[in-house]
């Protein structure tokens, strides 16, 4: 490659502790050699007289900054007066104002996209404040060019508000943290290095992708940075030193390698998923409002009903609507069908003797026709078809069953295949599969699934770690999921026709489970008494495991 890196500090909010900074950067060069430049986002200037007589040294050239330093504007009214101009220029030796907005490019050819200040909440904005003008006159340039691929940093003051979606959670609060037109800003220019500040908070997200895996090209990752104050009482970290080479003179295949840790990007997020409100995550105008459906088997079970939210014990084979009294919460709205389904579990068509358990946004039941006595499904209470077309509150149910059902199977000496085919189906059925641990390794349910699929000339795609279904599969995507106890997922995209059984018949195969006449679930139906002790048998077994219970 032979290309120089450039040595680059990035600071957090300084609040006119420049001695303090200086003194520390000095003390960081003398140790690992000299940096080319210091970035510095948040808050820049200090409002106390210790501050004002600090800048004065620096300002009188009493003092100089040991290193080059760029700067944004003023984060707060109090500090506008140090910027005599929205345009940049030096305020003084080695200090330099970047301005209101714009990009800087380096001699080495790095090239810097920076705003300053808070986005503005009115008009006309006060002067420590961006507004969207601002940002658009920044991108626009930028995005117009067909070769545009990113930035090689982003500086802003306020952090991009949901950098945390699918990654690490910062130690802030999130529901007053950041701002949108930010986090619209990082999406569009696609900065290597995104740093920030405001926060008092040191966060280092994971690295994020800006591609979708499987329908679009590499692109390079993009890392989100925030650090805190200077000489925080904490010790937050503060201060953050990397190498960087020019995105413009990095070779491509260098530029776009994956580290393992990766994730999705935070800022596209699908469409159930964007809002942060309950409320838009569950209905649309055009549903009808519905209860949520409860019932008990009673006492001819033997008390053995299915358990969850809003249990009632009055009565045999009881549908119970949950009317929320003042002890309950509010009647949730979930999505309703079209026409008649099997699964939703308002419908008349259930067959409530198979549920095991109800959450508040799924419920557990046993699979009809299953491949063991223990096999299940995980299903979303209101209408949904996919596991991409799930809230954020549906899934993180699902998740709670999921982990509920891989402890539960570990007492039994078993480890949980998971499967949906979104093919051919109008309601989600995510199966759940117990295979006994000592008849085969995780390893070996991989590589039955894949051979199975070359047999039928499929081709099973393995997605990355920490990567998200919805990324990969839009809303309406026809497709096969694998989940392993491993963490492991395979992925098909169907293309025409797919083996409806297709899961099975691995699972029911001599390398798996030996159990080849079990494939087809229509070959494997009980009567219904048989049914109703195999569900009452597994509800008692879950029990310890149902967390529904305890909510």
């Amino acid at each position: 490659m032979g290309e120089q890196p450039v040595r680059v500090l990035a600071c957090g909010d300084v609040e006119g502790r420049l001695n303090a900074l200086f003194n520390r950067v000095q003390t960081i060069q003398k140790k690992t050699g000299q940096f080319d430049l210091l970035l510095c986002v948040g808050e820049f200037f200090g409002t106390t007289p210790e501050a004002e007589a600090e800048w004065q040294q620096y300002k009188s050239g009493a003092k100089k900054a040991p290193i080059h330093t760029y700067i944004l504007g003023a984060a707060g009214q109090d500090t506008v007066k140090n910027f005599e101009s929205t345009d940049g220029c030096e305020l003084a030796a080695n200090i330099t104002y970047l301005g209101r907005r714009g990009v800087f490019t380096g001699v080495s050819g790095l090239q810097i996209a920076y705003v300053s200040g808070r986005e503005a909440l009115q008009e006309p904005a006060p002067a420590h404040c961006f507004t969207s003008k601002d940002l658009s006159a920044l991108v626009a340039p930028l995005t117009s060019s067909t070769k545009f691929r990113g930035v090689d940093i982003l500086l802003t003051s306020q952090w991009p508000r949901g950098v945390w979606n699918y990654g690490n959670n910062p130690d802030v609060n999130t529901k007053f943290c950041g701002s949108g037109s930010v986090a619209s800003l990082a999406d569009k220019l696609k900065p290597r290095y995104h740093f920030a500040a405001l926060e008092g908070a040191h966060y280092e997200r994971l690295p994020y992708r800006n591609h979708l895996i499987l329908q679009e090209n590499a692109q390079h990752v993009s890392r989100f940075i925030a650090l805190a104050t200077v000489n925080n009482p904490a010790k937050k970290k503060y201060l953050y030193a990397f190498n960087i080479i020019p995105m413009k003179t990095m070779d491509s295949t260098e530029l776009v390698k994956q580290p393992q840790d990766v994730t999705e990007n935070p800022y596209r997020r699908s469409g159930k998923d964007k809002t942060e409100t309950p409320k838009m995550n569950f209905s649309t105008e055009e549903e009808e409002p519905a209860s949520q459906f409860f019932f008990d088997l009673g006492k001819k079970q033997g008390g053995g009903g299915p358990r969850g939210r809003g249990r009632k014990r009055d009565g045999d084979h009881q549908w119970r609507r949950w009317e929320g009294d003042g002890q309950n919460k509010q009647a949730r709205r979930h999505p309703q069908p079209p026409g008649p389904c099997w699964f939703c579990l308002a419908s008349p068509q259930v067959e409530k003797h198979l549920v095991i358990s109800i959450g508040s946004h799924c419920y557990l039941a046993l699979a009809k026709g299953g491949l063991t006595s223990r096999h299940v499904l995980i299903l979303p209470i209101g209408h949904y078809q996919s596991v991409v077309e799930l809230s954020s509150e549906v899934v993180e149910e699902m998740e709670k069953y999921k982990s509920a059902l891989k402890n539960f199977y570990k007492s039994k000496g078993e480890r949980c295949v998971l499967f949906e085919r979104n093919y051919r189906s109008q309601h989600l059925q995510l199966q759940v599969v117990p295979v006994p641990l000592d008849r085969c390794a995780t390893e070996d349910i991989k590589e039955a699934f894949m051979v199975q699929a070359q047999e039928q000339q499929m081709e099973l795609m393995e997605i990355p770690e920490h990567t998200d279904l919805k990324q990969i599969a839009p809303p309406g995507t026809p497709y096969f999921y694998v989940e392993l106890d491993s963490g492991v997922k395979l992925f098909y995209r169907i293309q025409k026709h797919f083996p409806l059984q297709f899961g099975r018949e691995v699972l029911a195969s001599e390398a798996l489970l030996n159990i080849p006449t079990r494939a087809d679930w229509k070959e494997c139906k009980q009567t219904r008494e048989e049914e109703e002790e195999c569900a009452r048998v597994l509800r008692d077994e879950f029990q310890p495991f149902d967390f529904a219970l305890d909510d």
